[in-house]
């Protein structure tokens, strides 16, 4: 039996709280990403995918607590790291933002992270002026 196809596996409803991301259905996706959890409380991608359905519904505060709760549980899961980064930047937390995409640029060179490090450089710099 294929793992992703069981329903008693959280990967099975991570899956398809990403699927229900995808076409934007947040509130399904929370749904799926909530049972993922309740198998496996530290089962940190579902986290990481928990704050990015929440983001979706701009509920920000809960997504950093899901994001901070993904590092937690693995402080080396540098896409959680850059997507704190994404949305602290979306809330205008410059420099805690530059600390998530340095620790996501620590753990994982991506171009992607050190790109959005850069960006909030170019705004901090047009704040100022």
């Amino acid at each position: 039996m294929n793992l992703d196809h069981n329903p008693d596996r959280p990967e099975f409803w991570d899956g398809k709280g990403c699927a229900f991301c995808q076409t934007e259905q947040f509130d399904q996706a929370l749904a799926a990403f909530d049972q993922a959890l309740s198998i496996d409380p530290t089962y940190c991608q579902a986290w990481n995918n928990h704050g990015n359905a929440l983001c979706g519904l701009k509920r920000y505060a809960e997504a950093l607590a899901a994001y901070d709760r993904a590092v937690a549980i693995r402080p080396q899961y540098h896409q959680a790291w850059f997507n704190r980064g994404l949305l602290l930047r979306e809330m205008m937390a410059y420099g805690n933002a530059i600390e998530s995409f340095n620790r996501a640029i620590e753990i994982h060179a991506d171009p992607r992270y050190v790109h959005a490090k850069a960006d909030i450089g170019l705004k901090q710099q047009l704040i100022e002026t």
